[in-house]
């Protein structure tokens, strides 16, 4: 049975931690969204969010778009090929509804991360 659930173990929680991700990476882009992902040594994939004060000022934004990529990736966890994944997203991206939101996300993930044997 699969498990949707989204523990602490999934995400990346420490400065370190991120910057093992940024140190040697790969980039996947689009406009206003970067996946930055790197091979770990864990039996799952995990997920890290940076979405800077500078670029969506709003608190309430930035946690909605936190939310929206956190649920994305609680989804499709399954799918991923093991890797540390930081998300980095940039200026208006609020803007956009849900559903361009997750197709945007869901096309940056499909170009180098989902794994091809499911």
């Amino acid at each position: 049975m699969i498990k949707y659930s989204l523990n602490k173990n999934f995400r990346l929680l420490t400065s370190r931690q991120y910057k093992f991700v940024l140190k040697n990476s790969y980039k996947v882009q689009f406009n206003e969204i970067i996946i930055l992902g790197r091979v770990n040594n864990f039996n799952y994939p995990r997920l890290g969010i940076s979405i800077s004060k500078q670029n969506v000022r709003n608190s309430v934004e930035r946690n909605y778009i936190k939310r929206l990529v956190r649920e994305f990736f609680r989804v499709h966890k399954n799918n991923l090929l093991l890797m540390d994944y930081v998300v980095i997203v940039k200026k208006k991206i609020f803007r956009y509804k849900n559903r361009i939101f997750l197709n945007k996300l869901k096309y940056l993930w499909s170009r180098y991360f989902f794994n091809l044997k499911n």
